[in-house]
């Protein structure tokens, strides 16, 4: 673990602090946690930092908080952000040019350029933000042949953990999450549309997004529609199944944040099918107890902040009223289970306590917070 991993290190514990002294006026634990995350050095290797790691990470945080202390530190790590962008793009555009399928590592939320992308629509760092929705309209836009057969742009070379697989996964596989898979980078051409950021071809990578997201809302055993969290080549070919087991409800991988990432980008193209879908799906997924059921723990990622998060979302943007009354057992479940069982070890955003610490902020202050640190998450600007 180190200081400046926003994931699953302390630094979260700096973005929560920031959260709460813009709202308070004080400044005190927020100048220690930065000084905190700070105190080792800052890794800006193209090879490791992402958004939720070294310079991006910090860069995140420290303009999150909007405070004029950080400002020279700010700058610097904004141009070290960008010389990372510049650098993971040359790699990824030439890997695209040889027609080779990329890992997650490359476009995703979490370790990707999505993630960098996130980052720059945030501080509106223009240019280079230009530069990354051209490379996702290109991911979304541009299929792939793999094993004589064509796959989507996005098509991951490797298993879900990101690493080579020579069983299951040995062709690679289909990913739709919004941290890891397609949702993403769809999510992030849907929100730079909606703030006026725009390049070529992006209406089409939308489009071809949400046609894809819309194919592929599989029928679910025993009622209702969901998405796959991933696929190998074979179930890929095989095309959506009736009677898919349910999966999870989470941000990460499961149908709400899939849902959030097809209302977004149906949002941007005035697509009323698609968000009639999105918004249908995700009412489903949040009141079904086969997929909440499988719910273990509070997380951000994977629990039932996540959860709640992301529905409180959709719900701000949704059509239908009905998705506004499954919030009060959402809230319930995410109170109870938090004074019922320990605050997670981990310190991170994703798995840890100040994940779980900012959406309650976030949803119970009595004044509306600035929703900015949900970038991160790909639910807001």
């Amino acid at each position: 673990m180190t200081h400046d991993d926003l994931g699953t290190g302390p630094a979260a514990t700096a973005l929560h602090e920031m959260v709460v002294a813009r709202e308070t006026g004080d400044w005190t634990k927020a100048h220690a946690a930065a000084k905190a995350m700070t105190s080792q050095p800052i890794t800006a290797d193209p090879a490791s930092a992402n958004l939720y790691r070294g310079a991006p990470a910090v860069a995140y945080i420290l303009h999150t908080a909007g405070h004029w202390a950080y400002a020279r530190a700010l700058t610097d790590l904004n141009a070290e952000t960008v010389a990372i962008v510049a650098h993971r793009l040359d790699a990824a555009q030439r890997r695209m040019d040889k027609g080779l399928p990329p890992r997650l590592r490359e476009y995703d939320l979490i370790s990707g350029l999505t993630g960098l992308g996130a980052y720059l629509l945030h501080c509106e760092l223009d240019q280079a933000l230009a530069t990354v929705l051209q490379y996702l309209v290109r991911l979304l836009t541009e299929p792939l042949v793999v094993d004589g057969h064509q796959v989507p742009g996005w098509w991951a070379a490797t298993s879900p953990s990101d690493a080579p697989d020579a069983g299951e996964f040995t062709h690679g596989h289909a990913n739709f999450g919004l941290a890891h898979g397609v949702a993403g980078p769809l999510a992030l051409l849907a929100l730079a549309r909606r703030a006026g950021h725009t390049v070529a071809g992006q209406d089409d990578a939308i489009a071809a997004g949400i046609t894809h997201l819309t194919t592929w809302a599989q029928p679910l055993e025993g009622g209702g529609t969901g998405w796959p969290e991933c696929l190998p080549l074979d179930a890929y070919r095989q095309g959506p199944q009736p009677d898919a087991a349910p999966t999870r409800a989470s941000w990460c991988y499961g149908t709400p944040g899939i849902a959030r990432a097809l209302q977004l980008a149906a949002l941007a193209l005035n697509d009323n099918n698609a968000r009639r879908l999105a918004e249908h799906t995700a009412l489903q997924a949040v009141t079904d107890p086969r997929q909440t059921g499988q719910i273990t723990d509070t997380s951000l990622c994977h629990g039932w902040a996540g959860l709640l998060l992301t529905t409180e979302r959709i719900v701000a943007d949704a059509a239908r009223p009905d998705l506004r009354e499954a919030l009060p057992a959402l809230r319930d479940h995410l109170i109870a289970e938090t004074e019922s069982h320990p605050a997670p070890e981990h310190t991170g955003l994703l798995t840890g306590a100040p994940g779980v610490l900012l959406t309650l902020h976030t949803l119970t202050t009595a004044r509306p917070v600035d929703p900015e640190w949900e970038t991160c998450l790909l639910l807001t600007p």
